[in-house]
């Protein structure tokens, strides 16, 4: 392909946003053409940064479909529940597709969209992130030089954070299973992915437990009367769950991007004080209508017998997800950024640092949202689907963990794959 990948984006929030600026980073590899979004600020926005022309900016995807951009490939960047429609009908259509994780909030919407693009021999890689970073790709390659031996078993947390828990899952567009899907298939479909994808094994059965512990109405601290907004809140200075202290703390920080800028397209203390009065995050968290998890464990045991212990909870500071790989000849332990190898053999510590620069507007995700728009944007352009670390045979798969595990929670039943 000569000239930059033609891209359009179906969702302007902000991963369609974030997707997009790569575009803005590197315009002679991408950029972006065409944008479908029903909100018009947002809309209007994205449009702006990119110069997109009015004819090629639409309200919604049915809109762009109908119009065929002259576009290379579509980032769908909508809600959950919101991806099997476009991504089958734009894969029919030819386009190239960048989809947002998960596929779909259930099996037979991942199955649709995997048959979708098979028939049509189109590309498609998921946005499995944690599988492009530098952190990934160094400790993938030390796994694979049998840095630890075979591996035995593997521990994992993700530690969500106790305000992203309240931002996203409590207040926000996945906090409730009806609208988006469960919680560890809209958070932790990633971990569930990025363990087979170090492990390298098929899973064959797995165990979960979790449930809504804390953010019920029933955990409402007294002194909170019958307030349902932090704004009329009596307590509120003492709640550490807090939206005045979330969102307009960040404004007199300074921060005006994520999760502010989710808030309002234009961020400053005035427009998110009246967001935090008449909208969904200005929300008591123990007076919404939230309904997925704030912790859930899951156990998996691949075939050959490695298992592996995985932890998603609320209750933690924010911070990168931690691992530990306990090998027969040795034992890594990682935290997103450091990874410190012990040999058994010689009893030394091996530390390896994996920071790398990226741009700032692509940093999220430890770099992994620069690493697979990288991916991606070669792949199309050099008609490559082996540059995709995630497509969707290998994402179908992981998928199906997922939904195997919240099956097995909801019955307390070992289920296998």
């Amino acid at each position: 392909m000569s000239g930059p990948v033609r891209l359009a984006i179906a969702g302007a929030g902000s991963r369609g946003w974030v997707y997009a600026q790569y575009a803005a980073e590197h315009p002679e590899r991408a950029r972006v053409v065409a944008v479908a979004e029903p909100r018009p600020a947002y809309r209007q926005r994205l449009a702006a940064r990119h110069g997109i022309a009015a004819k090629w900016v639409f309200a919604d995807w049915q809109e762009m479909a109908a119009a065929r951009p002259e576009a290379d490939a579509v980032v769908i960047a909508t809600q959950d529940a919101m991806h099997v429609d476009p991504a089958r009908q734009f894969a029919g259509l030819g386009y190239h597709l960048l989809l947002e994780k998960p596929m779909a909030p259930d099996e037979e919407g991942c199955q649709a969209i995997h048959a979708a693009v098979k028939a049509a021999g189109v590309l498609c890689a998921v946005c499995h992130v944690m599988r492009y970073t530098n952190y990934t790709r160094q400790l993938k390659a030390l796994l694979d030089a049998d840095a630890v031996g075979e591996i035995v078993s593997v521990q994992h947390l993700e530690p969500v954070g106790y305000w992203h828990q309240a931002h996203s899952f409590v207040r926000g567009n996945w906090r409730n299973e009806r609208e988006s899907s469960p919680m560890l298939l809209a958070k932790s479909c990633h971990d569930l992915d990025w363990l087979s994808y170090l492990i390298g094994r098929p899973c064959i059965r797995v165990s979960s437990f979790g449930s809504l512990q804390h953010f019920r109405p029933e955990c409402r601290p007294a002194a909170a009367g019958g307030a349902t907004r932090c704004l009329e809140c009596a307590y509120e200075p003492h709640c550490p769950y807090s939206a005045r202290k979330i969102y307009l703390g960040r404004v007199a920080r300074g921060q005006t991007g994520w999760p502010v800028d989710v808030l309002a397209p234009v961020v400053d203390a005035e427009t998110v004080t009246e967001a935090l009065r008449v909208g969904p995050y200005g929300r008591c968290v123990y007076a919404c209508d939230n309904d997925v998890v704030d912790h859930q464990v899951v156990n998996l045991e691949y075939a050959g017998g490695t298992t592996a212990a995985f932890t998603m909870t609320a209750f933690t500071r924010a911070r990168d997800r931690e691992t530990h790989i306990f090998g027969t000849r040795g034992e890594i332990y990682g935290d997103g950024t450091t990874i410190q190898r012990f040999d058994f053999l010689t009893d030394e510590l091996q530390t390896v640092d994996t920071r790398e620069s990226v741009p700032a507007g692509l940093g999220g995700h430890g770099g992994g949202d620069w690493g697979l728009m990288e991916c991606f944007v070669r792949a199309v352009a050099e008609g490559r689907p082996d540059v995709l670390l995630s497509g969707v045979d290998e994402s179908l798969q992981t998928h199906r963990i997922v939904f195997a595990a919240e099956r097995a929670r909801r019955s307390g039943a070992i289920v296998w794959l």
